[in-house]
C-alpha cells in the first residue's frame, strides 16, 4: 500500500535544500551512518549514546520513533510532503527505489544528514485545497510523520480516482440545510463560528450583498500574538464559484496588519487562491463549502442552542435534519 508521509524541513527552513537536492531528510544522531541499522532497538541504543542527558523515556521514544519511521517504514514508492516557509503550498515527491537512504560525506548548508532520496514533483499543492481534517493534520508538531487522509491525497494528485459521491452526501444536506438561511442569518452563523474557532470580539459588520467585510474578530493566542480577521461571507448555491474578483475586492479592505478570509457554501474559481495567497499582500484563508461543513462538525457544541435549532440539524455518524 502507498503511504503519504510528511516530513519537516524546519519550519520550511530547509525546503529549497530538500527540494533542490532531491532528498528529505533528518538530524537526529548526525554524527553517525545509519544505513545499516537493522532495527528500532539499535536506534534506541545509537540515540541514548547520543545524548546520554535526555532521561525522560517519553521523549526518547518520541524522538526514536520518528528516526525509525524515517529508515523504516517510508517505503520505496510512498509519497512525502515537506511545507515550504510560506505554508499555503505543500511541495510533494515520490521516495526512489532502495536504497534511497545516503548519508552526504559533503555538506550542501543544510544540517540534516540522514537523508531519502525524493523525486520531486514540479508543482506544488495549495493546503487550502485539501479538507480541514488533512489541513488540520499537516500542523501536527512531530518532524516525521504518516498522513492518515491517504485516499483523498493520492485522489488530489490523480493517482487513484476518487470515490463516487454516496446516495447519501451528509455534506450536501448540510449546506443545502444552510443556503435555507436568509444572508443575515448567515452570517450571523459564521460569526458564530469564529467565535467557536476561538475569536474574541466577533460582529456582523456588513450588509449582506455589499461585497465588503461582513464579519470580524480577534484571535489571541495566550498573549503571544494577535490576529485581526475581516471576513466575507458568501451564501452562494451549490456549484457555483467565488471569482478571483471578489477576493480582490476584500483584500482591498484589509486593513495594514490584518488577515482576511472567505468563507462560502460553494466552492472558488482556480484563479482566486493566486490573488489569496499572493506575496506582499494580506493572507486571505479560503473556505469552501464542505469546509465549512467540516468546520462546523468539529465545533457545533460550540454553536449557541438557539442557533442549532435554527438549523435544525444534529451531527452523528452523518449529519441528519
Amino acid at each position: 500500500m502507498t503511504n503519504v508521509w510528511v516530513v519537516r524541513a524546519e519550519f520550511g527552513k530547509y525546503t529549497e535544500h530538500f527540494v533542490n537536492g532531491g532528498y528529505v531528510g533528518i538530524g537526529w544522531i548526525p554524527d553517525q551512518e545509519l544505513g545499516q541499522m537493522k532495527s528500532r532497538e539499535d536506534l534506541d541504543q545509537a540515540y541514548r549514546e547520543t545524548y546520554p542527558d535526555d532521561t525522560s523515556e517519553y521523549k526518547i521514544g518520541t524522538q526514536v520513533g520518528q528516526i525509525s519511521r524515517f529508515l523504516f517504514d517510508i517505503r520505496a514508492g510512498d509519497y512525502v510532503i515537506t511545507p515550504p516557509n510560506n505554508t499555503a503550498w505543500l511541495h510533494f515527491g515520490k521516495i526512489e527505489s532502495d536504497p534511497s537512504y545516503f548519508y552526504p560525506g559533503e555538506s550542501d548548508g543544510c544540517p540534516y544528514r540522514h537523508r531519502r532520496r525524493v523525486a520531486w514533483e514540479k508543482t506544488r499543492l495549495r493546503r487550502a485545497d485539501f479538507s480541514v481534517p488533512f489541513q488540520q493534520t499537516i500542523k501536527a508538531s512531530l518532524t516525521v510523520f504518516r498522513v492518515s487522509q491517504r485516499e483523498e491525497f493520492l485522489a488530489k494528485i490523480g493517482v487513484i480516482t476518487p470515490p463516487r459521491p454516496p446516495m447519501y452526501d451528509p455534506y450536501q444536506t448540510v449546506l443545502e440545510r444552510i443556503l435555507e438561511l436568509d444572508p443575515s442569518e448567515f452570517e450571523i452563523l459564521i460569526e458564530h463560528l469564529l467565535t467557536a474557532l476561538g475569536f474574541e470580539g466577533t460582529e456582523v459588520t456588513g450588509k449582506p450583498g455589499d461585497g465588503g467585510v461582513d464579519v470580524i474578530g480577534e484571535l489571541n493566542v495566550s498573549n503571544l500574538a494577535s490576529v485581526s480577521i475581516y471576513v466575507q461571507a458568501k451564501r452562494h448555491k451549490l456549484g457555483s464559484k467565488v471569482s478571483r474578483n471578489d477576493v480582490m475586492k476584500l483584500r482591498q479592505m484589509i486593513p495594514f496588519g490584518g488577515q482576511g478570509a472567505v468563507i462560502t457554501t460553494a466552492d472558488y474559481h482556480h484563479a482566486a487562491p493566486d490573488i489569496a495567497f499572493e506575496q506582499g499582500f494580506p493572507r486571505i484563508g479560503l473556505i469552501n463549502g464542505q469546509q465549512l461543513v467540516d468546520l462546523l462538525t468539529e465545533h457545533w457544541t460550540s454553536i449557541p442552542l438557539d442557533f442549532q435549532e435554527r438549523l435544525g440539524l444534529k451531527p452523528g455518524l452523518v449529519w441528519q435534519r
